[in-house]
């Protein structure tokens, strides 16, 4: 494998985004604790519960994370635009924070706007890896 220095941002975000993918999971968890969900149980689709806003928030990043990393990963493999593949990954983990946020404050229209730039920053990647083939 070549030199990675180049890509120092990319790998730091991957690893940022494990680390987010696990609070989310334990603000889930705390939140279920909480309000005495019982575990196995289906939690209500009701927006005004901060515990299916914290289930959604999770559930939604555990869609997207997959994908980011793979992406990211098979950029750093192809040598793709380091400046490209660095600035698209730290988009994507910002949106997603801001996304989280949102979603925890209950604020739909930007939440919604996170997850667009989220997919965009997801899109712009996936235009890198195959640029560079």
């Amino acid at each position: 494998m070549g030199n990675l220095a180049p890509y120092h941002t990319t790998l730091l975000m991957l690893s940022l985004a494990g680390v987010l993918l696990v609070v989310q999971l334990i603000v889930a968890d705390l939140a279920a604790i909480r309000s005495k969900h019982k575990a196995g149980y289906p939690i209500a689709a009701d927006s005004t519960r901060f515990l299916f806003r914290s289930a959604r928030a999770h559930i939604n990043t555990n869609e997207s994370i997959a994908a980011f990393a793979l992406l990211g990963f098979v950029g750093v493999l192809l040598n793709a635009s380091p400046a490209w593949l660095n600035g698209l990954a730290v988009l994507w983990l910002a949106s997603r924070l801001a996304h989280m946020g949102f979603y925890y404050a209950n604020w739909k229209p930007l939440r919604s706007l996170a997850f667009a730039v989220s997919l965009v920053a997801l899109l712009g990647l996936a235009v890198t890896d195959l640029a560079s083939w």
